[in-house]
């Protein structure tokens, strides 16, 4: 028999809580129900008015895995939907979780949390920037590290704060609050950061996603910025080998990585973590720090736009900037 629950007053059927999801740890759906509830509460504010996209593997990693943008069937009425029109669909909606009870209804279907960089209530209008360092192998998340310093830095420089996160597979995500802005600009400026990094570090970067350029290089994935496109939320559990985790990490642990392992963390992992830091990511989630984009309409910050060769982009990594190839 499927066992009820009751959370905030709905009542959930949550079904094969024994199944083996993740092999390698004989990690269980109900480990995985339970992950949700213990980390809803940092987890909640970065789903909260966003659409979310679904990549669902329930019979794990080694199984049939697949995307979906559409509320799935049997979704109860009671789970908030958006309208998200597309081309191909301009009646389109999306789940959005907004509470404790969508959330453990939508960890049933056993799947990766996405999400847009915008909010429901103004699509296309982004109010973060994402960047997705993903190194080409023999690169690991080591290599990623620097170039995440390396940005950190330059973005510093435009006025912009960023924070960083494990992928949950193989590299890093940063975050940067941003003031309101058309997701187009946004997407141009992030590519125009990941063209510079690529100009001043070309050993080390790549901008362009063919696979051809990308070995021992970390490639500077701006595409995420675009208003179709979606990122691992943070804690979401990826669809892995081992249950791991899209985690936030502190700037000391990312300058501190020598070692892939150091920034690969499972779900067992995250509540100490959060005990011991709290969420991380809270700051982005509140739309604290937020500033303009440069170059974006009405948007203000140094002017700079960060393409090489236009005046005030520095070389060689510029005062204070660590070199992605260095051990800063």
């Amino acid at each position: 028999m499927t066992p009820i629950t009751e959370v905030e007053g709905r009542r959930l059927a949550l079904s094969n809580l024994d199944k083996v999801i993740h092999p390698a740890t004989s990690t269980t759906k109900g480990e995985i129900l339970h992950y949700y509830a213990t980390v809803a509460e940092a987890l909640l504010p970065h789903l909260r008015d966003r659409p979310l996209s679904f990549l669902r593997y329930p019979d794990g990693p080694d199984g049939q895995l697949f995307f979906t943008k559409n509320p799935p069937p049997g979704t109860p009425d009671w789970v908030r939907t958006a309208p998200v029109p597309r081309s191909e669909d301009p009646r389109a909606r999306q789940v959005v979780v907004d509470g404790l009870a969508s959330l453990m209804w939508a960890a049933n279907l056993v799947v990766e949390f996405h999400t847009p960089q915008w909010r429901a209530a103004a699509p296309a209008v982004a109010d973060r920037l994402v960047l997705d360092l993903d190194p080409g192998p023999p690169a690991t998340v080591v290599e990623c590290c620097r170039v995440a310093l390396w940005l950190r830095e330059r973005l510093a420089e435009d006025g912009l704060t960023a924070y960083a996160k494990t992928s949950g597979a193989k590299g890093l995500h940063l975050y940067v609050p941003v003031e309101p802005t058309p997701s187009e600009e946004v997407s141009a400026y992030a590519r125009e950061l990941a063209v510079e990094a690529e100009a001043e570090h070309p050993k080390h970067v790549v901008h362009r996603m063919a696979k051809a350029l990308r070995p021992g290089k970390v490639f500077v994935d701006h595409s995420q910025n675009a208003a179709a496109k979606t990122t691992a939320a943070p804690y979401t559990l990826r669809a892995r080998r081992l249950p791991a985790v899209s985690t936030p990490v502190t700037w000391e642990e990312v300058e501190g990585c020598r070692d892939p392992g150091q920034l690969m963390f499972l779900l067992g992992d995250l509540g100490p973590r959060l005990g011991r830091y709290g969420d991380l990511l809270a700051p982005l989630a509140a739309d604290e720090g937020a500033g303009p984009v440069p170059g974006a309409s009405g948007g203000g910050g140094s002017g700079r736009s960060g393409a090489p060769g236009r005046p005030g982009t520095s070389r060689a990594g510029g005062p204070g900037r660590p070199e992605p190839g260095g051990r800063s």
